[in-house]
């Protein structure tokens, strides 16, 4: 666990190097980096455990039970996790590193672009939720997957050509470049794709350990769904933002979350939705309520006028802790 979360801390400082330097060649305003390239970058890892898992389950043919169980639970926990504690950490961030960020504990996000992030989320997570709780024929889930297909193409597009603001003092030379030159765009993309695997493997490597220490300690596989399994997958996007937000950069360190979240809320679930039966039980509810509520609060201090504090970004740390007290009453008692 140790060498694993290592490796994905060490490919996520790497991974921010190059994706700013190629958004920055792409002329892609900071908007565009932190919530397309960024977010979708880091958040492969947690979105092929579902993947793997459905298909596994249907080549093994264990049938869909297995699949319901370790898919859902790892799509619904990735947007609940970003909703929650991920915010929780770039508050905590903000208020750590203060004295050396030019505006203390003010988070100064492209709002424009934070707002229609998680303006898009909100529906279409609230939609996936719903038809987990009510059961849909199979002709209105296809038609939701392909809502929420749609539904993303259009942000991508419309993300691209928005930009948002641009940050400042974009890394003048690419890491793993060691020559004197000027890093020509292929070496920048193949730092880009060779961090994203080393997370990728990292998450990995991380959720067996877990699953293994689990096991042997006699915790619940539902609980590691739910709860470990993202927390080890989503540790990228927490590592970026951090990252970001100490160099000043909070348009790329919010947007890499709130774009990971529209992404979570699209594409995982689509596949869960077409290959699961896609029922919600109490705690997979739970946790998407939970997402739904700490993104509606965070949309409205957007909204305000006034300056977005770090410390308003604490309260939803407390949904997250709701959420795991309730799953160890209710998986133990």
């Amino acid at each position: 666990m140790v060498l694993s979360l290592a490796a994905i801390l060490g490919a996520a400082i790497l991974f921010t190097n190059a994706v700013e330097i190629l958004g920055d060649r792409l002329n892609l305003g900071a908007g565009a980096v932190g919530s397309v390239l960024a977010a979708v970058g880091t958040a492969l890892p947690e979105t092929m455990i579902p993947i793997v898992a459905i298909i596994g389950a249907a080549l093994a043919g264990s049938g869909g039970a297995a699949a319901s169980e370790i898919g859902v639970g790892a799509i619904l926990g990735a947007p609940f996790l970003l909703a929650t504690l991920a915010l929780f950490i770039v508050g905590t961030a903000g208020l750590v590193y203060k004295r050396r960020r030019k505006t203390g504990s003010e988070i100064t996000v492209d709002r424009q672009t934070a707002i229609h992030d998680v303006g898009f989320f909100l529906p279409c997570f609230a939609l996936a939720a719903a038809a987990g709780i009510v059961s849909l024929p199979l002709v209105l889930k296809i038609l939701l997957a392909v809502i929420l297909l749609g539904a993303y193409v259009v942000y991508v597009v419309w993300t691209i050509r928005s930009g948002g603001e641009t940050e400042d003092d974009v890394p003048e030379k690419l890491t793993l470049w060691r020559f004197r030159s000027e890093a020509p765009t292929w070496a920048v993309v193949a730092q880009l794709l060779g961090t994203m695997a080393v997370m990728g493997y990292g998450a990995h490597l991380f959720v067996g350990a877990v699953e293994h220490l689990s096991k042997s300690a006699g915790i619940p596989a539902g609980l590691i769904a739910l709860v470990l399994a993202p927390l080890a997958t989503e540790l990228p996007e927490k590592f970026n933002s951090v990252i970001w937000l100490r160099d000043n950069k909070d348009t790329l360190a919010v947007g890499n979350i709130t774009g990971a979240m529209v992404f979570q809320s699209t594409i995982p679930v689509s596949i869960g939705v077409l290959f699961t039966p896609w029922h919600l039980d109490f705690l997979s509810a739970l946790a998407a309520v939970l997402a739904i509520i700490s993104s509606i609060v965070f949309l409205g201090f957007l909204l305000r006028k006034a300056p977005l504090r770090a410390f308003v970004m604490l309260g939803a740390g407390s949904l997250y802790i709701v959420f795991v007290v309730t799953a160890v009453i209710y998986l133990f008692a």
